[in-house]
């Protein structure tokens, strides 16, 4: 059935399938965002019980990202998507996928901070982290209202922001090697604040992959150009847990 040929009510419906779905994005994106900085303000604050809240509130992101991808395929073969509809329905997946990821890092980091909360506190690297963890919030929320907002141009400035977090990322970690060898005694936890500044700076990629998402749906393309990438370390520990 086309586009033209669709009845009033079936295109409502429709409409109202599509706005439930993005309600749950939005839903997700929130408690990400809320994620994020709850596990960089535990660090801070040397706070366990906020660290488990932060461990236990994933379950609930990986809920919505399931729900979201049931509904989609719901939608996909039940309503007969135009194109453009399409198009969204395909960002709305993607965009709750890298969503999830960005909760599992948060997760991640309020796991080491667990174990960090058992060893002497390094000087100056938690304030370090939650600025660059408030960094990608910030991201975060913006590639989020540029998808509601349709806006290309704060998506476009999202997607280039991720470059200060990667120099960001890049200043922790020569501190961090700094730190370790002037002390020995500091390397257990260097290490664990490093994978922690890693968590951090693939968060960025993943809401820079968001703002991308967001510019295919309004133009029908992805970006050409390769975003700019400061990130020059070796070590890729987003894998360690």
């Amino acid at each position: 059935m086309s586009e033209s040929t669709k009845g009033p009510h079936i295109v409502r419906s429709y409409d109202r399938d599509l706005e439930a779905i993005q309600a749950l994005i939005m839903k997700m994106g929130g408690l990400v965002e809320a994620a994020i900085l709850e596990s960089a303000n535990s660090l801070e604050a040397r706070d366990e019980e906020q660290a488990e809240r932060v461990r236990k509130g994933d379950k609930a992101i990986d809920a919505l990202e399931e729900q979201v991808n049931e509904e989609a395929a719901r939608l996909l073969a039940l309503r007969q998507p135009s194109a453009g509809d399409l198009r969204t329905v395909l960002t709305v997946m993607k965009i709750s996928a890298n969503l999830e990821r960005v909760g599992d890092y948060a997760k991640n980091m309020a796991k080491r901070t667990g174990v960090l909360l058992q060893m002497a506190p390094i000087e100056g690297s938690s304030g370090a982290i939650r600025r660059m963890a408030k960094a990608v919030e910030i991201m975060l929320k913006d590639a989020l209202d540029a998808y509601i907002q349709r806006d290309v141009e704060l998506a476009q400035d999202v997607r280039l922001r991720d470059h200060e977090v990667d120099q960001m990322y890049n200043a922790l970690f020569r501190e961090f090697l700094t730190f370790m060898m002037e002390d020995p005694r500091n390397i257990t936890a260097c290490m664990h604040l490093h994978f922690i500044a890693k968590n951090i700076e693939r968060m960025g990629d993943h809401v820079t992959s968001i703002a991308e998402q967001v510019i295919y749906l309004v133009t029908g393309e992805l970006p050409e150009d390769e975003r700019p990438k400061a990130d020059r370390t070796a070590i890729d520990p987003t894998t360690a847990q």
